[in-house]
C-alpha cells in the first residue's frame, strides 16, 4: 500500500505542478508511455496528452490546487478522492479517481469520476 500511496500523492503532484518542465519530467517517470486518463471530459492516452490534459486545467483554474482524499489501494490498484480549489479553501470541484499500475509499476491507466462540479 505505502508504494502506491507514494504514487498517487505523486501524481496529484504532477495536477499541481505549474513548472512545465518539472511537470513532464514526473509525467515521464511516473507514467507509463502509453498510460490513459479518462473522465467525463477528457479521454486522453500516453504522457502528451497527459500533459496537455494537466494544462488546460491549470489554465482553466488558474491558482486552484488538488487536495488528496483518503487512498484505499490493493495489489496494483488504488482509489482516492480529492478536491480541487483554492488553497487553503474548500474545494469547489471534487472526485474520485482510480488508478491502475502496470508491471513495471507505472501507471497504467487512470478513471475519473467527477462527483462536484460547480453550476452542475
Amino acid at each position: 500500500m505505502s508504494d502506491l500511496q507514494q504514487i498517487v500523492e505523486q501524481y496529484i503532484a504532477v495536477w499541481n505542478e505549474t513548472d512545465g518542465e518539472a511537470r513532464r519530467a514526473v509525467i515521464e517517470t511516473l507514467w507509463a508511455e502509453d498510460g490513459s486518463y479518462t473522465d467525463p471530459l477528457v479521454d486522453v492516452a500516453g504522457r502528451d496528452g497527459l500533459d496537455a490534459t494537466v494544462a488546460a486545467v491549470q489554465g482553466q483554474f488558474p491558482g486552484f490546487v488538488f487536495t488528496l482524499g483518503p487512498v484505499d489501494a490493493h495489489h496494483h490498484v488504488a482509489r482516492f478522492t480529492w478536491g480541487l480549489g483554492p488553497a487553503g479553501a474548500e474545494p469547489l470541484v471534487e472526485g474520485f479517481d482510480v488508478l491502475a499500475l502496470d508491471g513495471a509499476g507505472r501507471i497504467a491507466s487512470v478513471a475519473g469520476f467527477l462527483d462536484r462540479v460547480p453550476g452542475a
